[in-house]
């Protein structure tokens, strides 16, 4: 057997959980009423928010971009981890889910990081190149709808400062990637063929581009790690 694979991986991964999760009250709450929620498999688990927290720190990151907020949870984890002058945009249309994120924020007390932005991710994100703020963040999350991954990427890399960090979740697509026939019945009726090939189309993009330097993890369902080099 090689080294990277290992089998039971259900006890594996309980075992990782029970040996270093360090989940808060308010975020197992937050992630225990969201997982009442049908779309609830769009939620990150516990262990990808605290492995994004410990990067937010490592790089010192002060301002962020999170593209695709759900109901908070990845957000409350980002925002938990910045400094208290720290700030943070929040891109998403979903005024329900959202409403869900503010409650948490608010009791957090981390709301006033969180500049939220109620609109389609890609005109945020191009009005913040227009306000002048090109290259000035230090840690940017895509989780959003897939077709738009590739321009959410690009216009990522342009509000990211070099030696910055893009994560892109869901890179593996829970297998679909490989092979459609891995998809979970569950998400048949809400990833289409076209999701599954912008994903893969970008994955083959990162690897060729020469502007990042990239690492492609096994955490949840794929998570990306993208710096952006000095050029």
């Amino acid at each position: 057997m090689e080294k990277t694979l290992t089998d039971n991986t259900k006890k594996i991964h309980s075992y990782v959980l029970k040996s270093s999760l360090r989940e808060t009250e308010i975020l197992n709450r937050l992630r225990s009423e969201t997982h009442k929620d049908p779309a609830a498999i769009m939620q990150i688990p516990p262990e990808q928010g605290q492995f994004m927290a410990l990067l937010v720190k490592l790089i010192s990151a002060k301002r962020t971009i999170e593209i695709g907020v759900y109901t908070g949870y990845s957000a409350l984890c980002v925002a938990q981890a910045l400094p208290e002058d720290g700030y943070m945009v929040a891109c998403d249309i979903n005024e329900e889910w959202l409403n869900v994120a503010k409650r948490y924020w608010i009791e957090a007390g981390v709301s006033n990081k969180i500049d939220l932005r109620v609109s389609p991710a890609v005109e945020t994100l191009e009005s913040l190149l227009d306000d002048g703020q090109k290259e000035t963040f230090d840690f940017i999350f895509i989780d959003a709808d897939k077709q738009n991954y590739d321009q959410y990427y690009e216009l990522s890399l342009k509000l990211l400062r070099p030696g910055g960090l893009v994560a892109i979740d869901n890179t593996l697509l829970f297998g679909s990637v490989v092979s459609p026939k891995l998809m979970p019945e569950k998400l048949k009726g809400i990833l289409s063929d076209s999701d599954i090939e912008a994903v893969k189309q970008l994955n083959l993009k990162i690897k060729q581009d020469l502007r990042v330097e990239i690492s492609m993890l096994q955490v949840a369902d794929g998570i990306t790690l993208v710096r952006k080099n000095d050029l």
